[in-house]
């Protein structure tokens, strides 16, 4: 473990970009190419050959393996996923744009609200279950109206069965259909359709590098999500910071995966040597020592002169979850703009906004939170706009500035529409 603790104050770190191999870009288009070809087919031979799995006549999770997961997970996971479920719907109620109408003139206009018909849900499995994936992206369009909304994810080795809390979680969340498929031979089922899977709308979730390049394969075809990275965390501590609980904060999120990125701005330069001895003791007692070792690699520990230092140093990297443990993290809050989701106070823990405590996990990483958004709930809408002139009035009141408009354009067809009408009402 070599976590960098030095900086140039002149100079400002920046965020690890989403950069797809060749050969991953190249392959997962390859896949996409054989799924919209070849269909259910493609689908078998692609999870035999990843997953080690013969899906043939079961690629969908028949309902009696819900009902059977259903009663082998245990009562308080169930209890804590039916709580989780609750939080989100009441989440994801508060982000539904409002449709609204006025009138000006003789014109009436406004935006009318409609919910996706379809939305396909990605949840990444192979060596864990992410039960809390399904419910972060099924319950918002779910709570947005979509019609249909269905989960794609990868079979264990050797069984092929999908992890009994993931069929659970999918049974909360009321989704409409599961099926043990996963990579980018999913993706491209969501988006091109095949014989077992219907195409959908929108596609949602976080992956790996494949289902990454599957996603921007298809995109433009159908919506997606975003293109995601490895998974990041910020925190900025002062002095009133425990550096224990900083050092188990920046585990948490190192334990994801090698390429996980954790950043510490301090703002007493005395933690940095505290929570670098920390991180070593925590990354020895944890059972996932390996991945940690090589997730705090490029993690950073650094030093900032003030606030307005440590907010510049935020900003430039746009981090997916942004952690504030100083005397007032409101305050500073108030000084940064680009962040996934912020976790305010020593009693906050990042993992809160994992399990649905105030926040979706489906957020943006590798800096695109400088222009994009956690997945919301109006994600899974589209927004439309109307206009009705009454009468004579309307035209009389905006036809004149839309014909000049329109021959200042060139445009003289678009002129006569409005001149044709108002010659024909007075």
């Amino acid at each position: 473990m070599s976590v960098r603790d030095e900086r140039d104050p002149s100079v400002v770190p920046t965020p690890a970009r989403t950069v797809l191999a060749p050969e991953v870009v190249d392959g997962a288009a390859e896949i996409c190419g054989r799924v919209r070809a070849e269909g259910d087919a493609a689908l078998i031979a692609l999870t035999q050959q990843h997953d080690g799995v013969d899906i043939t006549g079961r690629i969908e999770v028949p309902r009696e393996e819900w009902e059977q997961a259903g009663a082998e997970v245990p009562a308080g996971v169930r209890s804590a996923l039916e709580n989780m479920a609750g939080r989100l719907r009441d989440l994801h109620q508060r982000q539904l744009p409002a449709e609204w109408e006025a009138e000006s003139a003789g014109v009436r206009f406004g935006e009318v609200v409609n919910a996706l018909d379809s939305a396909g849900c990605y949840v990444p499995g192979g060596r864990a279950a992410y039960p809390s994936t399904v419910l972060m992206t099924a319950i918002p369009a779910r709570v947005a109206g979509v019609d249909r909304v269905v989960v794609c994810t990868p079979p264990a080795g050797g069984s092929g069965t999908v992890p009994a809390e993931v069929l659970l979680a999918a049974s909360i969340a009321e989704v409409d259909a599961v099926f043990r498929v996963g990579g980018a031979q999913a993706v491209a089922a969501l988006a091109y359709g095949t014989e077992s899977i219907e195409a959908v709308s929108k596609i949602v979730g976080p992956g790996n590098a494949w289902v990454t390049a599957a996603k921007k394969e298809v995109a433009g075809l159908v919506g997606i999500d975003g293109l995601a990275g490895p998974s990041e965390l910020v925190i900025v501590a002062d002095s009133s910071a425990d550096p224990a609980v900083l050092a188990v904060d920046l585990t948490a999120q190192a334990e994801h995966d090698p390429d996980a990125r954790a950043t510490l701005i301090a703002l007493d330069e005395s933690l940095v040597a505290r929570v670098r001895e920390l991180l070593e003791e925590e990354t020895r007692r944890s059972p996932r020592a390996a991945i940690l070792t090589k997730a705090l690699d490029h993690a950073s520990l650094l030093t900032a002169t003030d606030e307005d230092d440590a907010a510049r140093i935020v900003d430039s990297l746009a981090p997916e979850h942004l952690e504030v443990v100083t005397s007032s993290p409101a305050a500073f809050l108030g000084k940064v703009r680009f962040f996934g989701a912020a976790f305010l106070g020593p009693m906050t823990p990042v993992p809160f906004g994992d399990y649905g405590v105030g926040s979706n996990h489906v957020l943006p990483t590798m800096g695109t939170a400088r222009f994009t958004s956690g997945l919301r709930s109006a994600d899974f809408v589209v927004v439309s706009s109307f206009v009705e002139v009454s009468g004579d009035e309307g035209l009389a009141a905006f036809g004149p500035d839309v014909e000049v408009l329109a021959r200042s354009e060139g445009l003289d067809a678009h002129a006569r529409t409005s001149e044709i009408r108002r010659s024909h009402s007075l």
